[in-house]
């Protein structure tokens, strides 16, 4: 039987000079204050461009074209990606109405895996179909669950819509 000898670990409050992860996606100065997205300073992308465009460019590693930009929207506004299976939307109804609002989002996603059509899939093509889809289904899930426990019905997803205009016209009905 070997001793072992004791290790002093020490810990440093908080997260600086500790390395989570690398990525491509991001890149975070916290010295300088500096936030980039795929090589973007995030504070030129907000002044500059669209949620939509920044979905794009973290997806696909560069801005769209006005073609893909397009393509796009169409694929996050189409109702057959924004709609919540109904079997989610009987789940929704079952939850207490004081359940925290982050907790049905993490349910509602969950759930969503399981009506997934490509969810055995792990083909780049479907990845971003599977994003396309949860991106917008998330507003819808949010909307519903804050009409349902309010007691009332959800709000179809409106395809005209931008994804924030759709958001608050499926919560407020209007």
């Amino acid at each position: 039987m070997s001793r072992r000898t004791p290790i002093n670990k020490v810990a440093k409050a908080g997260l600086e000079d500790v390395i989570v992860s690398t990525s491509e996606i991001c890149f975070i100065d916290g010295r300088e204050g500096r936030l980039l997205y795929r090589g973007y300073d995030v504070d030129d992308l907000v002044q500059s461009s669209s949620f939509e465009e920044v979905v794009y460019l973290l997806w696909h590693g560069n801005l769209p074209s006005r073609k893909d930009l397009d393509a796009h929207i169409k694929a996050l506004s189409s109702v057959a990606n924004r709609k919540l299976p109904p079997k989610l939307i009987a789940i929704l109804r079952q939850l207490p109405k004081k359940t925290v609002p982050m907790e049905v989002l993490r349910t509602g996603v969950s759930a969503l895996q399981a009506f997934d059509p490509d969810a055995e899939d792990n083909a780049r093509e479907a990845t971003i179909r599977k994003a396309v889809r949860l991106t917008a289904q998330m507003p819808t899930l949010v909307a519903a669950w804050e009409r349902l426990r309010r007691g009332k019905p959800p709000v179809a997803p409106n395809p005209k819509l931008t994804l924030a205009a759709n958001f608050l016209y499926m919560l407020s009905g209007q």
